[in-house]
C-alpha cells in the first residue's frame, strides 16, 4: 500500500522537475555584448549611408532608390536593439511592457524581411539593367521603383501590424518572456507563421536571387574584358552578385534554419528541454548574424552605386564641405549600363 503510493508521488516529482528543466536559461554575456556591437555599427554605417543618400546625392537613379530603401530597412531595427539587450542582461525578463514587447517582435519582422525583400529588387533591377539593356523595363524608372518601394513598405507594415496583433508577453515562473521558443500558448502560431515567413519571405526570394545572379553571371562571363569598359562591368557585376549571396548565406539562412527546426521540435517534441535550450540560444546567436547584414550592405552600396562612392570619398576627405556633381557619362553608372552595348 505505502509502496504504491510512493511511486505516483515519485512520478509526479519526476515530472515536474522534468518541466522545471525546460524553462529559459540566461545567455551568456557574449550574446549581448556582440549584440550591442553590431547593431551599433550598423546604426553607425546606415545613418551615414542615409545621410549620403539623402544630402550628398543631387540626382536619384532608380539603383539609388533601391539602396535608400535597404539601408532605410536596416535602420528601423536600431530602436529594437537596446530592449534585447537589456532582455538578455535580466535573463530573459522582459521589463519593458506589453507594447514595447509587440512593438520590438513587429520591428525585428519589418527589418528582417523587408532586407531580404530589398536585396531581391536589387538581384532583380541588376540583371536587367546589365543583360537586357536593349530592353525598356520599368525597373530602369525612378518612378516606378518609388511606387515599388512604397508597395513594399505597405506590405512589410501590414506585416508588422499582423505580427504585432499575435504575439504578446507571457509569464512563465518568476520571468516575464517576449519572442520565446518557451512560451508555450504560442507554439501553434510559431509554427503556423514560421511556415508562411520560410516560403514567402525567405525560400521565395532567394530562389529569385540566384536565378537573377546566374543569368548575370553568365551574361557577363561573355564580356570581352579587353576593354576597359568590359572590364568595369565585369568586376562590379561580380562583386554585386558575392555581397547579395554572401549576405543571404551569411546572415538569413542560418536564422530561418535554425528557427524551422526550434519549431518543429517545440511543436512535435515538446519535452526535449535540453535541445530546446540550446536551440534558443542557436537562434538568438544567429539573429546577430542577421543584423550583421546591417554592416555588410553599406558595401554594396559602395559597389553598385558610382555615385555613392564618389560622395563618401568626397564626404570623408572634405568633411562634407564639397557637393560632388553627378557625372552623366561614368562608366560605373548602373542605370547607364544599358544604354550602349557591351562587348561580348
Amino acid at each position: 500500500m505505502n509502496s504504491s503510493s510512493v511511486e505516483p508521488l515519485n512520478s509526479v516529482a519526476v515530472n515536474l522537475s522534468h518541466l522545471e528543466s525546460c524553462s529559459p536559461e540566461p545567455q551568456h554575456l557574449t550574446i549581448t555584448v556582440l549584440l550591442c556591437l553590431v547593431f551599433l555599427v550598423g546604426f553607425i554605417l546606415n545613418s551615414f549611408s542615409l545621410w549620403v543618400f539623402c544630402y550628398r546625392i543631387s540626382h536619384w537613379t532608380s539603383s539609388n532608390v533601391l539602396q535608400f530603401h535597404l539601408a532605410l530597412s536596416d535602420a528601423i531595427i536600431t530602436p529594437a536593439a537596446p530592449l534585447m539587450a537589456t532582455y538578455f542582461i535580466k535573463s530573459n525578463h522582459w521589463t519593458f511592457g506589453s507594447f514595447l514587447c509587440k512593438t520590438k517582435i513587429a520591428l525585428l519582422t519589418m527589418h528582417l524581411y523587408g532586407s531580404i525583400l530589398f536585396l531581391m529588387l536589387i538581384s532583380i533591377h541588376r540583371y536587367i539593367v546589365v543583360v537586357q539593356y536593349k530592353k525598356t523595363s520599368p525597373m530602369k524608372q525612378v518612378k516606378f521603383i518609388h511606387k515599388l518601394c512604397g508597395g513594399i513598405w505597405l506590405l512589410l507594415l501590414a506585416s508588422g501590424t499582423a505580427i504585432f496583433s499575435m504575439f504578446n508577453t507571457s509569464n512563465v515562473g518568476n520571468q516575464t518572456l517576449c519572442l520565446s521558443i518557451h512560451q508555450d500558448e504560442y507554439t501553434q502560431v510559431y509554427f503556423t507563421v514560421n511556415l508562411f515567413i520560410l516560403i514567402l519571405g525567405f525560400l521565395v526570394p532567394f530562389a529569385v536571387t540566384m536565378v537573377c545572379y546566374f543569368l548575370l553571371a553568365s551574361s557577363v562571363s561573355r564580356i570581352n574584358t579587353t576593354t576597359t569598359k568590359g572590364q568595369a562591368i565585369k568586376s562590379k557585376s561580380h562583386k554585386t552578385v558575392a555581397i547579395c549571396l554572401a549576405i543571404f548565406g551569411f546572415c538569413f539562412m542560418p536564422i530561418a534554419l535554425v528557427r524551422t527546426i526550434a519549431v518543429v521540435v517545440k511543436m512535435f517534441f515538446p519535452n526535449e528541454c535540453k535541445l530546446l535550450v540550446k536551440l534558443e540560444t542557436a537562434y538568438y546567436i544567429c539573429w546577430i548574424l542577421a543584423g550583421a547584414n546591417c554592416c555588410v550592405d553599406p558595401l554594396l552600396y559602395c559597389f553598385v552605386s558610382r555615385d555613392f562612392n564618389k560622395c563618401l570619398r568626397t564626404s570623408l576627405k572634405t568633411g562634407g564641405k564639397i557637393q560632388e556633381k553627378r557625372n552623366e557619362n561614368e562608366l560605373y553608372d548602373q542605370d547607364s549600363t544599358f544604354n550602349s552595348q557591351p562587348t561580348i
